[in-house]
């Protein structure tokens, strides 16, 4: 069974198009306008070893916010797609990764529960053209459009760009970690008999 979600937004703001294989190898085609958001995503499907594509057109002259948020939003619903009925995921995941002196821990829940919290502080505003307060509203995005309860926090680290990167890698890896199968699984991993 093949574990593909791929979708399209389009809004007055932004034009979205994102095709998400769980069981990839880390090759990701992405083009956002933004090389900074490029880089990390490109980082996250390496590193949980999906395939991914994103093309995303949106209103830079303005920010990059709606970019930003809307690809969450869509990369979100197509991981939603991709996971389908959840049947025989491990659905927890964590990943502590280390980027020289920063050190991020990701860990979340395929619950079907929308929750982030959140504990990152980055002192600079801005990395090449990405804000770095879009971090948050990234993760936001995707954690409310996948159901995924959310937990990124930050436990060392003073550089901006090594701060985001760990983030995304330490995302790809945890996720890879829940969205993974497990043979002895039956149904879905909840004593209630589902996801939600």
């Amino acid at each position: 069974m093949n574990r593909i979600g791929a979708l399209e937004r389009r809004t007055l703001e932004t034009n979205i198009s994102i095709t998400l294989k769980l069981d990839g190898s880390g090759n990701a085609d992405i083009t956002t306008g933004i090389g900074f958001f490029d880089h990390m995503l490109i980082l996250f499907a390496r590193h949980g070893l999906f395939d991914l594509t994103v093309k995303a057109e949106g209103d830079l002259h303005i920010d990059a916010h709606h970019t930003v948020e809307d690809t969450g939003i869509v990369l979100g619903q197509a991981l939603s797609q991709a996971l389908g009925d959840k049947s025989g995921i491990r659905r927890y995941g964590t990943a502590f990764v280390p980027m020289d002196e920063a050190l991020a821990m990701v860990s979340l829940d395929i619950s079907g529960r929308p929750f982030l919290a959140y504990d990152v502080s980055i002192s600079a505003a801005k990395v090449g053209g990405f804000d770095t307060e879009l971090l948050e509203e990234f993760l936001r995005a995707l954690a409310v459009h996948a159901g995924l309860t959310l937990h990124v926090r930050l436990l060392a680290g003073k550089n901006a760009h090594h701060i985001i990167e760990a983030v995304f890698k330490a995302l790809g890896r945890a996720l890879d970690e829940a969205s993974g199968r497990d043979a002895r699984i039956g149904g879905v991993m909840s004593t209630k008999g589902m996801l939600l």
